[in-house]
């Protein structure tokens, strides 16, 4: 478990998710009613809650022996009916080219109609039920995936866990499927959480597994934090309502995003598990607390309090726990010249740069005009500069300036596709949301651009960036 489960984050265990929460508030009746996912799919449909369109289902060897397999789609998913955690679901993503009952998985492994069946048998024997007996197999619709998080999906579609408790949504979390999970949006086989801010639909912490913390996805630099969920606030409407509808008191709600139908329920969860706390870096236990007992008239008004609640804690909590404040992509810079100089402006925070830059005028108004107009004077013409010499030349540049301009603590060299050129670099002190920062500075012509100051990722050590802010 995480260090910032230590630091009393009030983490919800098994056993107390169990005799506190499951036992009191989801009847057996309850229970029943929702691990059985043909009949809990009827209940939401007919509460006018959208779930994937059902193809068929296969209750008995019989019934296996006897399917006609033509009327199967090109793509589908195959579940057992009482299976947990992911177990047992076959994802077919279209039929192998020229072969009309031959599927491929997302790999591009070949499933034949016997491979199917073998796997049906398996269902059919409880190799998956939560309690071991047999089993129902069925076949649903395999979602369209929406083009907003197509980005960070490997094959499979995404999905969103939203814990529910006394008609408040709790704690969300999005869920990734990736190669290691073969494509399938589960955190046991692989897949990556990512906690959601419930105010906004925007995601903040990411885990892959049970509890490695990750910043991008795996091989790429996609930001995890920062996702704008699609449909966040219809979907909040919905779970809420699926909670109602099902009489469950404590629900776990797996919403998927189809690019036509927009939210869809996947199923409900009378026993939801718990690394959604790992996700967000919060622990449920508090949260629950706090609307124990509250009274909640409606639907929007659950929705309401949960986004009050909780919109914004994550941020708290990764600040309190990581020391580190939560800025957002433009944050108000104090910078502090010669001469107790000083000088706020809007600067953009750039995980994507590595120093910080700030504009000529900007230098000038905080005491170095003598070192613009000198660096000005200087004939770079006379450099031959290159990307294997650019190191060097910069060093020559240093030692032959620094004489007369002492403020110029060195010099870089920048390649860009208008040409080479090189900067002054000055150190000085500013501060962001009240964090003191010593930094080599450029100084570069920023006219014309949005913000006279880019902060880089060199001196971003004191922070945590939020994109959504």
């Amino acid at each position: 478990m995480l260090d910032f489960f230590k630091a009393g984050s009030k983490v919800l265990g098994m056993n107390a998710r169990n005799l506190t929460y499951i036992r009191p508030n989801n009847l057996k009746s309850t229970r029943i009613l929702a691990d059985d996912k043909i009949i809990s799919k009827k209940m939401l449909k007919s509460n006018g809650v959208p779930v994937p369109h059902l193809i068929a289902k296969i209750s008995s060897l019989s019934t296996l022996e006897n399917f006609d397999w033509s009327t199967l789609p090109n793509s589908f998913v195959l579940k057992p009916n009482n299976g947990l955690g992911g177990a047992g679901i076959l994802i077919v993503f279209g039929r192998k080219k020229g072969l009309e009952n031959v599927w491929v998985k997302s790999s591009g492994k070949p499933v034949t109609v016997e491979d199917i069946k073998s796997h049906i048998r398996n269902i059919l024997d409880g190799a998956f039920s939560l309690s071991g007996s047999p089993d129902v197999a069925f076949f649903e619709e395999r979602l369209k995936l929406a083009s907003q998080l197509k980005p960070y999906s490997y094959k499979g579609i995404p999905d969103i866990r939203i814990i529910i408790y006394n008609s408040v949504p709790i704690m969300a979390m999005l869920r990734l499927p990736t190669k290691e999970s073969d494509g399938k949006a589960n955190l046991q086989q692989g897949g990556i959480g990512v906690g959601i801010d419930l105010a906004t639909g925007t995601t903040t912490t990411a885990v892959q597994g049970k509890s490695t913390l990750i910043e991008y996805i795996p091989g790429s630099r996609l930001l995890l934090r920062g996702i704008k969920i699609p449909h966040w606030d219809e979907m909040l409407h919905l779970a809420v309502k699926s909670q109602i509808a099902s009489g469950l008191g404590f629900l776990g709600a797996d919403v998927a995003i189809d690019r036509d139908r927009g939210p869809v329920f996947l199923e409900i969860n009378a026993r939801p598990g718990l690394s959604i706390q790992v996700a967000n870096m919060a622990g449920l236990k508090r949260r629950l607390e706090r609307v124990e007992g509250l009274k909640i008239k409606s639907v929007e008004h659950g929705v309401r309090v949960g986004k009050n609640l909780f919109g914004g804690e994550i941020e708290q909590e990764l600040e309190e726990t990581s020391g580190k404040k939560v800025i957002g992509s433009v944050e108000k810079v104090r910078l502090i010249g010669k001469n107790d100089l000083e000088e706020e402006v809007k600067a953009k925070i750039d995980t994507g740069a590595y120093t910080t830059s700030i504009d000529i005028e900007l230098a000038k108004k905080i005491g170095y005009e003598h070192l613009v107009d000198e660096w000005q004077k200087i004939d770079f013409s006379k450099y031959e500069i290159s990307r294997n010499n650019a190191d060097n030349v910069a060093e020559k540049i240093f030692s032959e300036v620094r004489d007369n301009i002492p403020d110029l603590v060195d010099v870089s060299a920048v390649f860009a596709s208008s040409g080479s050129s090189f900067r002054p670099l000055i150190k000085i002190p500013f501060v962001i949301d009240n964090k003191r920062i010593v930094a080599k500075v450029n100084i570069v012509d920023r006219e014309g651009m949005q913000y006279p100051m880019i902060v880089g990722k060199r001196n971003l050590y004191k922070f945590l960036v939020d994109v959504s802010k």
